[in-house]
């Protein structure tokens, strides 16, 4: 690199860092009309409330002397029981200033938060374009002295001046496949996040310095405020604009959000970057809930990379830190190899196409969708979570809406497709409730039982049949694993993907439960899927059949010590097992049910693998360890004379 190369990025580095330093006198100065703004108001309040407490206390102890002389030759008790009402009503007086005093206060601090916020996300809009002039000029030297570009001699300059909104014209998949990609830029993010830097200028070269795009550069801006964990970082009271963590003073009285400080880093990394305001389905939302008041008002980021306007939402995907007890302390390095970052990647440079799911912004330019949405039509999408995204699920009905509605009967059906690649691992389960209270109940049963879910192809069902009339909310979740960590039977942890509003006006039809068999999917798919168990003689989940059935599987790998439990409102499960045996012989296995009466019955299959990992004793001798039985799969099965 040439000397004139090397003056030029010194004399950048100088000048970027004089510029941060007049930004941040003009933030001392905004802080300090804040902390006046709120000092002036606050006295104001007290004023008034003392003001209103004295002419009220005056008021009530003016009506205690004329009760007094009203009174005053009447018995002691009456003057007694007098002098008692006057000091509850002054207590009660008390209370309710005190309560007025701080729904004020309350109230005030409120509005001063969002001026102080508007405030401070325009000054960093201002000093952001300040910013970016002065980058973009000094790249414009660069470029020149060195005759190639910024990223790369084949890659196009990046603009100058920030582009209108338009639609991606690829997606995200075509700008990587895997967060492993961005392995060694994580890496740099993790680093940095364990030490405090003095100046933004300092932070984001510790970040980009060794970026080779501009999407690099988004992704260590991205990373680093997933990872910093800022809303847990210890702020001391007396803290100077210029110390290390006040670079984040900002976080600290709540004035800036993790969006403005993302425009704000990705200004001092030479990267146009907005902040979008709209509605989210956030915290507290539920499917049919209308947008009509502020309480789901929200703000994210575009960021220009890789040629087009993506999103990025670095709340959402914010997570904690694992073994957070052993995170090193702000300026020391710690042992920082044994840490692990957990983060949601969904929310770094989303889809148009995923992202309005959750998002709606005001301006309808900024959903970068080549037909925009309303807003009622947003409150109509399925409400889905980042994991749906993550699986690759969509819904195989494109009807499909945030409020489905019940037939005469009372049945709504859900489906959702899986890709081909996740058939094999994706296990689902529901829970259904009331939507307007917590009860999960219907007359002593649970109201999981009125869902029958079941995988056919791609499409796994939930079909609701409600047991009254009324409002119940569905939620359904889903976990990834393989089918050994299945065959453990260890507690598996499900998250959310979606959850919708069943309603339900009338029912002309008196749904009864399932059967009460273990929770999940019916149909033989679960048993194929993960314990390689064929099914030879019943392929659907419901079974209709007479007085006596046989049930057939072909093992495609060793599976031992199979049992079957056979289930029946109002009958005990002991009573019922005398019905059901089983016989294994070489790879098929028969399971023999006679039913002592007509009627709906649910039967579930357990089974696990032959052999198992080995044991090593402590006095050296080994042994099969064996694992319990997992449940395998189930079956409705109608018995009627007639079949």
């Amino acid at each position: 690199m040439s000397a004139n190369i090397k003056n030029i990025e010194t004399r950048d580095r100088d000048e970027q860092t004089k510029l941060e330093m007049k930004h941040r006198q003009e933030e001392d100065d905004l802080y300090r009309k804040f902390s006046k703004h709120r000092e002036e108001e606050n006295r104001r309040i007290r004023e008034e409330i003392q003001d209103e407490w004295e002419r009220e206390l005056e008021r009530l102890t003016s009506r205690f002397q004329q009760e007094m002389q009203v009174k005053k030759r009447r018995p002691d008790a009456e003057i007694g029981a007098l002098t008692l009402r006057h000091q509850q009503e002054r207590a009660d007086l008390e209370k309710n200033m005190t309560l007025r005093r701080d729904k004020k206060k309350e109230s005030l601090t409120r509005k001063m938060l969002e001026h102080e916020r508007a405030a401070t996300a325009a000054l960093v809009e201002k000093q952001s374009h300040e910013m970016m002039e002065l980058i973009q000029e000094r790249r414009s030297e660069y470029m020149a002295a060195s005759s190639i570009y910024l990223d790369g001699e084949e890659a196009p300059p990046y603009p100058a001046r920030a582009p209108a909104p338009q639609p991606p014209l690829v997606s995200k998949f075509h700008i990587y496949t895997d967060p492993a990609e961005f392995a060694d830029v994580d890496k740099i993010a993790i680093s940095v996040a364990q030490e405090d830097q003095k100046t933004f200028t300092d932070l984001v070269r510790q970040l980009v310095g060794r970026c080779a795009s501009d999407v690099e550069k988004a992704r260590t801006i991205f990373r680093w405020i997933t990872v910093k964990n800022l809303n847990n970082i210890q702020f001391d009271e007396n803290l100077r604009g210029d110390s290390p963590l006040g670079l984040l003073r900002g976080i600290k009285h709540g004035t800036e959000s993790y969006h403005v400080l993302f425009k704000r880093l990705c200004s001092y990394a030479g990267l146009h970057c907005v902040v979008i305001k709209g509605y989210s389905k956030s915290a507290g939302y539920q499917p049919g809930v209308r947008f009509e008041d502020n309480r789901f008002r929200n703000s994210w980021n575009a960021v220009y990379v890789a040629g087009a306007w993506r999103f990025v939402q670095c709340n959402w995907g914010a997570r904690h830190l694992v073994n957070a007890k052993d995170a090193p302390k702000p300026g020391n390095r710690g042992k920082s190899d044994s840490l692990r970052y957990e983060y949601d990647d969904h929310y770094f440079l989303t889809d148009p196409r995923e992202f309005i799911y959750e998002f709606y912004p005001l301006q309808p330019d900024w959903q970068l969708l080549k037909t925009p949405i309303t807003l009622h039509d947003f409150e109509e999408l399925p409400f889905v979570r980042s994991l749906f995204f993550r699986y690759g699920l969509y819904f195989s009905d494109p009807n499909t809406k945030a409020v489905m509605f019940t037939d005469s009967t009372g049945a709504a059906t859900m489906r959702i497709a899986m890709p081909a690649h996740m058939q094999s691992s994706l296990i689902f389960h529901y829970n259904l409730k009331f939507y307007d209270t917590e009860g999960d109940g219907f007359d002593g049963v649970s109201l999981k039982r009125f869902v029958m879910q079941s995988v056919v192809g791609n499409v796994v069902s939930f079909r609701v049949h409600a047991p009254c009339s009324g409002a119940f909310l569905l939620d359904i979740f889903a976990n990834a694993v393989t089918p050994r960590e299945y065959l453990t039977g260890e507690p598996m942890k499900f998250k959310s993907v979606c959850k919708f509003k069943i309603c339900c006006a009338e029912l002309q039809t008196v749904m009864v439960p399932l059967p009460d068999c273990a929770s999940g999917e019916w149909g033989p798919t679960k048993a194929t899927r993960l314990f390689g168990l064929v099914p030879i003689t019943h392929q659907e989940a419901l079974v209709f059949a007479g007085r006596e059935l046989e049930i057939q599987f072909r093992m495609s790998r060793p599976l031992a010590d199979f049992m079957a439990t056979l289930h029946k409102n109002g009958v005990d499960e002991k009573r019922l097992s005398k019905y059901v045996q089983q016989n294994v012989s070489d790879d098929i296995v028969t399971f023999y049910i006679t039913f002592p009466e007509e009627g709906q019955y649910g039967l579930d299959i357990y089974t696990r693998e032959r052999g198992g990992p080995t044991a090593i004793h402590q006095n050296g001798s080994t042994e099969k360890e064996k694992h319990l039985l997992t449940h395998c799969c189930k079956y409705l099965i109608n018995s009627s004379k007639r079949n």
